[in-house]
């Protein structure tokens, strides 16, 4: 967790990850206690940086091949929030998508 702006940039830069103004990038380091978000506010790169005093954030799985995952914002806060997404229930709702 070195790494800061001009660093996580060059990772999401790298891999080809998206359009750095117009998304959110989470970084986590190896044992998962610790966490970095790089985005965009309005002017400039702002990176929010949070470190567990006990415990670690529950991630989705992530396979060696891809090395990274995509999850919607309201999964980001359950994760910052201690909560468990694969024990949590969603209730079901209408979507575009079908």
């Amino acid at each position: 967790m070195r790494k800061s702006f001009d660093g996580l940039m060059g990772l999401v830069e790298e891999a080809g990850m998206g359009d750095l103004f117009a998304g959110f990038f989470v970084f986590r380091n190896r044992r998962g206690d610790r966490v970095k978000i790089l985005y965009f506010d309005r002017d400039g790169l702002a990176i929010w940086y949070k470190r567990l005093e006990k415990g670690r954030f529950q991630w989705p799985q992530i396979t060696a091949e891809t090395n990274s995952v995509q999850i919607e914002p309201r999964d980001l806060r359950l994760i910052l929030d201690a909560i468990d997404l694969r024990t949590a229930r969603r209730r079901k709702r209408y979507t575009r998508d079908g």
